[in-house]
């Protein structure tokens, strides 16, 4: 890259290790597009499943496709991150094994869904090289992408939530009853899901005693930990959050309500990323204005009590009675064209592209502030 262009370099990272790889993968598709070209320059970085960083050239072709899902795969080369904080260039290594420098970056972009990706560790190593990032910093990352913890925050701060109960595989196979019992307070149907992955991966909709194990077992498949949740009879309602943590004001999107048609029980992986006709997303939402209100209070809320700063996605369900109950805080959520957060920014007067350039404004001052 030339040293007369002094456009900031945003990195962009998607792939990773996680099992949302596909979907962040299809994500840095839609945001490298629209990234704002005579702004900035971009960098594609796509992360292999074992964890190698590499230049991606055909970011264009990662799309949804059943038969195909797009991964990043190993070619021999590599991109090498530096760990001080002196602004050091990005190293990349050849096919041959020879090394050469790519230039510093201003600004990395993740889109990594997942472990390894929003649960804190990739943002520890932004934090080590004093580099700017989009996005919510190691303890708002790690905390919100473990429910449970989540969750128990939530309740600390006297911010409402549905009840819970921790299932984790170790205390599962020690005292198997235990567990069941505590489940089985909850009564039927519930929600098992994985405390610590997204995209609905690992999570089932049991209606019977019997269903508990083989539900348990494919979530601990994906985590450790557990969350069994009971059905709450509602509408699923979504909020995006954007802004600074040293921001006194924060903006809140129109709410978008979530409805699943089809032969989907629940918004599963399918409904959000390749049965679009079965799930419909509707902003604003049909509420009335004290209950939009009330959303957006707490999505504002959730945002503060984790720290957050540049983008989150509150989910929420809204009761027959009005009530609201925050149900997950998303710190990087899905951000596809047609993914949720944008859609509802869109719906709300700001685009797919302005979104990514104000997002990435917000990481640049805030990490001007903090230097």
């Amino acid at each position: 890259m030339p040293d007369t262009d002094h456009r900031p370099l945003v990195a962009v990272l998607f792939g990773g290790r996680s099992s949302e790889h596909s979907v962040s993968c299809v994500t840095a598709a839609g945001v490298i597009k629209a990234i704002d070209s005579e702004a900035y320059r971009v960098l594609p970085i796509g992360i292999t499943k074992t964890g190698v960083w590499r230049i991606v050239e055909d970011w264009e072709a990662m799309r949804f496709d059943p038969a195909n899902m797009p991964e990043v795969i190993d070619d021999g080369t590599e991109v090498i991150p530096p760990i001080s904080a002196q602004g050091s260039s990005l190293l990349h290594r050849d096919a041959e094994g020879v090394l050469s420098e790519l230039g510093s970056v201003d600004v990395y972009f993740p889109l990594l869904h997942g472990r390894f990706g929003e649960d804190g560790t990739l943002q520890g190593l932004f934090e080590l090289s004093d580099t700017a990032f989009v996005g919510s910093g190691v303890f708002s990352s790690a905390a919100s992408m473990d429910k449970h913890y989540t969750k128990s925050l939530m309740a600390h701060a006297g911010i409402p939530t549905c009840p819970w109960e921790l299932v984790t595989e170790t205390k599962w196979t020690a005292d198997r009853a235990e567990a069941e019992s505590r489940v089985a307070g909850l009564g039927l149907p519930v929600f098992v899901k994985p405390a610590r992955a997204g995209s609905s991966m690992g999570v089932s909709r049991v209606t019977s005693a019997e269903g508990l194990e083989a539900a348990l077992l494919e979530a601990f498949v994906h985590d450790t930990k557990v969350i069994v949740e009971p059905q709450v009879v509602g509408r699923e309602v979504e909020c995006a959050v954007l802004g600074s943590i040293h921001d006194s004001q924060l903006r809140t999107s129109h709410p978008g309500e979530i409805a699943v048609t089809g032969d989907h029980a629940f918004y599963d992986f399918n409904a959000k990323y390749l049965d679009l006709a079965d799930a419909e997303v509707t902003c604003p939402a049909r509420v009335d204005e004290a209950t939009t209100a009330r959303i957006q209070e707490l999505a504002a809320q959730v945002f503060r009590l984790f720290d957050c700063t540049g983008l989150a996605r509150v989910d929420t369900f809204v009761t027959d009675t009005g009530e609201v109950l925050i149900n997950e805080l998303n710190t990087l959520p899905g951000f596809t064209p047609t993914s949720a957060y944008p859609f509802m920014w869109a719906n709300s007067g700001l685009d797919y592209s302005e979104l990514i350039s104000e997002l990435i404004g917000i990481a640049l001052v805030d990490h001007a502030r903090t230097s």
